[in-house]
């Protein structure tokens, strides 16, 4: 139970930190300011800034944001008149920090009540300093001021010139695509990291790697590196073809025609019977071929990632062509399930579970849904087309149907997860 909670929470965060990190490199490089890049959801356990940027670690070990300025989701807490906050000022007399929090005290900070402020264009703030309403005091803000939220969170003022709108299109674009990039990028690595893990990469050959002890293959006589070119006068070219052919016989004698050092010889096998789901199939005791040459292992990063994206990507249009089940889904509840599974398989099933739920990832933020990653992208094209962006307004409206969207679907998916898993 302990070791599959911390695979989980291992897992779900290094594809959680990847996929952020993308946004949070590209929207660096294109000049936007990232307010924040959390790890996890919900209250924060702990935060601290450097340069530009608050980071924080939030209690739910279940996603993570880059909160970028300027964007739907990253607005300042309402500032109303009246509000009771206190200001640190440097020797030019600029705000440097704005605490709006109770929970944190600012030494020789100064006290006001609020009244108005603009922290995008001009940087002002006014208020009455130190109870005193017969003087509106204004403050100059520095343009790279703090401003503490209610929670303590520190986080940077955000300007117009550093708001994600004010980077170039294209800009925009890689930092909307880096996240989904990443996840790919992801397992590629991982898959590659699988090959040397497991000492090469399997062949879809009909040739024998090695032979199982006390296994139907050993009794029978087969060896390493022998070709198996037809199992009951049946032709095979490959392993997939090889092992449908043994599978389709259990409990029954079967000729082998094999290749050995040059020569054809006739084996007589009883592959043995193994039940799966109700349904038995035969099975001899032998792996298959592993190329172990360098080159291979760092291809099969990419040949590996690529058939995992087509099947996937199959696996979606046929789920819209042919109808859509709660059942074709998979929550947090669905990927704990899973991790549980590999980690009994050791730490090679936890590679490959993470490369796999990679590519997941970066597909399904890809889908152009309201909110994702890919929804954001169907936006960068409809302003390169229009030649201008759509009203903040509308966006607005967009991206919250989409959200209010998948947090209906989110526990749909999950309930239906319990259900499956749990009873």
């Amino acid at each position: 139970m302990i070791k599959t909670i911390i695979t989980f929470i291992i897992v779900f965060g290094i594809l959680v930190v990847i996929h952020e990190f993308g946004h949070y490199y590209f929207a660096k490089r294109a000049g936007i300011l990232v307010r924040e890049f959390s790890i996890g959801m919900g209250p924060k356990i702990l935060s601290f800034h450097r340069g530009s940027t608050t980071y924080t670690l939030r209690i739910l070990p279940l996603g993570g944001y880059v909160r970028m300025a300027g964007i739907a989701d990253d607005e300042d807490e309402d500032l109303k008149p009246g509000m009771p906050m206190s200001l640190i000022l440097d020797s030019n007399n600029k705000v440097t920090k704005i605490n709006t929090s109770k929970k944190t005290t600012l030494y020789n900070g100064i006290p006001i009540e609020y009244l108005d402020s603009d922290l995008q264009k001009e940087l002002w703030i006014t208020g009455y300093e130190n109870g005193n309403e017969e003087i509106v005091k204004k403050y100059n803000v520095d343009h790279d001021a703090l401003i503490i939220e209610k929670d303590g969170t520190e986080i940077q003022i955000a300007p117009e010139d550093v708001q994600f709108q004010s980077a170039t299109l294209w800009n925009r674009i890689l930092t909307n695509f880096a996240g989904p990039m990443n996840n790919f990028l992801l397992a590629i690595v991982a898959f590659i990291l699988l090959a040397f893990m497991q000492g090469g990469v399997a062949t879809n050959s009909n040739q024998i790697g090695t032979i199982q002890e006390n296994s139907a293959a050993q009794r029978a006589g087969l060896k390493a590196n022998d070709k198996i070119v037809a199992v009951a006068d049946k032709k095979t070219t490959n392993w997939t073809e090889l092992t449908t052919a043994i599978s389709s016989r259990p409990d029954k004698k079967t000729d082998l025609k094999v290749i050995r050092n040059g020569k054809t010889e006739l084996i007589v096998i009883t592959p043995e019977s193994s039940k799966t789901d109700s349904t038995k199939t035969g099975k001899i005791g032998i792996t298959v071929k592993m190329d172990h040459s360098f080159i291979n292992k760092i291809t099969y990063g990419f040949t590996q990632s690529w058939s995992v994206v087509a099947s996937i990507v199959a696996v979606l249009v046929g789920m819209f062509t042919k109808g859509v089940s709660l059942n074709d889904f998979g929550g947090p509840v669905a990927i704990y399930a899973v991790t549980s599974n590999a980690a009994s398989y050791g730490l090679a099933s936890v590679v490959s579970l993470l490369a796999f739920l990679s590519i997941n990832l970066g597909i399904v933020n890809l889908l152009p849904i309201p909110a994702l990653d890919g929804g954001k992208l169907v936006l960068n094209i409809i302003e390169g087309i229009r030649g201008k962006p759509i009203s903040p307004e509308k966006e607005g409206v967009i991206t919250l149907v989409g959200f209010a969207f998948l947090m209906i679907l989110m526990i749909l998916v999950t309930w239906n997860d319990i259900q499956r898993y749990f009873f």
